[in-house]
Order: structure tokens, then C-alpha cells, then sequence
């Protein structure tokens, strides 16, 4: 049984070392109106693994799900290297976007679609590279 992933298996180069994919988690608050359109974020998902160059797998998905303060939308885009996902809050008009994949992205373009979709007051980010 295998421990590691096989070293060709690893195609991120990061301080030095392989890893097998980038993790990126953002948080982007105070976004526009337009997260609260389930239209614009079923594209922005298309958008964004378009721009960071990911072969979408099938359409995105995106539902709106909860009550009160807890209403928000949960959506998510396979892509041919794993998958991007978000979770937003409607009353705050907040985002927590994920994008994990095993081929390389820039996160400036990560955050230079969400700034074109959702123009949020702040984003913040953590990238994490998984061996």
C-alpha cells in the first residue's frame, strides 16, 4: 500500500519541493449584489476555472440553502484537477471560496475574478501546498 503518492504524481513546485496540488482558501467580504444572484455565481464558477486555465468536468452546481442569518449559497465546479466551491452568507454578502487542484493557478487571478464578479470591501487569503 502506498504512503506517498508517486514523485511523477507531483507536478507543483513550491520552495524547492513537489507537491501534488494548491490549496487556496479565500474569504472575500462585503461583496456587491450580484452574490446574492445564483445566475452570477453559477458563472462566475465557470469563469474562474476558465481564467485559471482548469478544464471544467460537467456544469456548475449552485443552491441556496438555510434561514435567517444562516441563508446563503453553497456552489461548486468540478474540474478535470478537483474542484472549486464557495459558500457565501446573504446578509453579509460574504464569500469563502475554496480552489484546490493538482496543475498550478496564480492566485492573483483567483482574486482578480472575484474583485470583476463580486467587488468585495476585502479578500484574504491561505495557500496551502499538499505533499
Amino acid at each position: 500500500m502506498l504512503t506517498e503518492a508517486p514523485p511523477e504524481y507531483r507536478r507543483i513546485v513550491h520552495n524547492g519541493e513537489k507537491h501534488y496540488g494548491q490549496h487556496m482558501m479565500v474569504t472575500a467580504l462585503g461583496c456587491n449584489e450580484a452574490i446574492l444572484s445564483i445566475e452570477k455565481l453559477y458563472e462566475f464558477l465557470q469563469n474562474c476555472a476558465d481564467e485559471i486555465d482548469m478544464v471544467r468536468y460537467g456544469p456548475p452546481i449552485v443552491a441556496r440553502f438555510g434561514q435567517g442569518h444562516e441563508t446563503g449559497c453553497s456552489g461548486v465546479q468540478l474540474i478535470e484537477t478537483s474542484q472549486i466551491s464557495f459558500h457565501t452568507n446573504d446578509n453579509h454578502r460574504d464569500m469563502y471560496l475554496d480552489v484546490f487542484s493538482c496543475k498550478p493557478y496564480e492566485e492573483a487571478t483567483v482574486y482578480s475574478v472575484l474583485e470583476t464578479f463580486f467587488s468585495p470591501s476585502s479578500i484574504t487569503s491561505e495557500m496551502v501546498y499538499r505533499k
